[in-house]
């Protein structure tokens, strides 16, 4: 049977959300330092897009985190398909919150969430907190691999946490694809799709019916922004690539999509590493997008 995930003897009883700090990134030795305060949140969510139902799963069996705990991408971070509305789907507010409640996620809480590596999964999870107006939210930079590869500890044990109330702060905006139509022909919107080039482009499409990207939309794949060993960036260089794309807009006009709104998080989150505000997502993306013929489609490079 799980066991409830309980703080070492050495965390302060006394510790209170001013001591959490972190809202984009939290590196593995800042972590290892609060591995059982019971403040922190640590949730797993490795997932694989080719073993969607079983990778993530089985790996959190494996060995984790200590303390962590279990979100599976499909089942806790999305809401059901309907064929038209994506493959990840975002849940409604009050879905999303009944699920960080019973991952223990509440106003007192510092959220850290990890996956294999890069961030991409993690991203979704501390999007969607902070789009219900949790910022005490961070991504583990360089994930689970970066933890296993230092040599720091794991464990094996399943944890439960112990469920709270999670109260939305507020459900920030975001972009459907009627406000993506609307805004083509004005051109009011900068957006930015996270997927790899060739499928940006329509000459591969692996996941989806049909090839292709928004008209107008602009390339940013999500690999750019981290390094060869899965850590983010500098925020200075990510600041320099955003600025060049955006040409003077403001970060307000920015819409990020993907194939399922998955990697578009790491573009927010990057954007939110290089000091931008927190920008918009369109949840449905591609999948969402090209499942109506009568949407307008583009292929090849802007």
């Amino acid at each position: 049977m799980p066991r409830p995930a309980r703080p070492s003897r050495a965390a302060s009883a006394s510790a209170t959300v001013a001591d959490a700090r972190y809202r984009a990134l939290i590196g593995t030795a800042d972590l290892a330092r609060h591995l059982g305060d019971p403040v922190f949140v640590i949730v797993d969510v490795r997932h694989d897009l080719g073993k969607p139902d079983t990778y993530g799963v089985e790996a959190y069996a494996q060995s984790h985190v200590p303390g962590a705990v279990f979100a599976h991408v499909d089942r806790d971070l999305s809401a059901p398909m309907t064929g038209r509305n994506g493959r990840h789907p975002l849940p409604s507010p009050e879905a999303a919150a009944a699920v960080f409640g019973r991952l223990g996620i509440d106003a007192t809480k510092q959220v850290v969430a990890y996956d294999q590596g890069g961030g991409v999964y993690a991203s979704r999870l501390w999007w969607m907190l902070r789009w219900l107006g949790h910022e005490n939210a961070a991504v583990l930079d360089g994930g689970f691999a970066k933890w296993t590869r230092e040599g720091r500890s794991v464990e094996r044990e399943p944890r439960t946490a112990t469920a709270t109330k999670f109260m939305p702060m507020r459900v920030r905006p975001t972009v459907n694809a009627a406000g993506i139509a609307a805004s083509l022909p004005r051109h009011d919107l900068v957006l930015l799709d996270a997927r790899a080039a060739e499928r940006y482009r329509g000459d591969v499409e692996s996941l989806d019916p049909v090839a292709g990207h928004i008209p107008g939309a602009l390339n940013r794949p999500h690999s750019r922004n981290v390094a060869n060993d899965g850590t983010f960036r500098a925020a200075g260089e990510l600041r320099a690539e955003f600025d060049a794309m955006l040409h003077g807009r403001s970060p307000g006009d920015v819409v990020h999509y993907c194939g399922s709104g998955v990697s578009a998080c790491h573009n927010i989150l990057a954007m939110t590493i290089a000091g931008y505000p927190l920008t918009r997502l369109y949840p449905g993306s591609w999948s969402e997008w090209c499942a109506d013929p009568e949407r307008p489609m583009a292929k090849g490079q802007v």
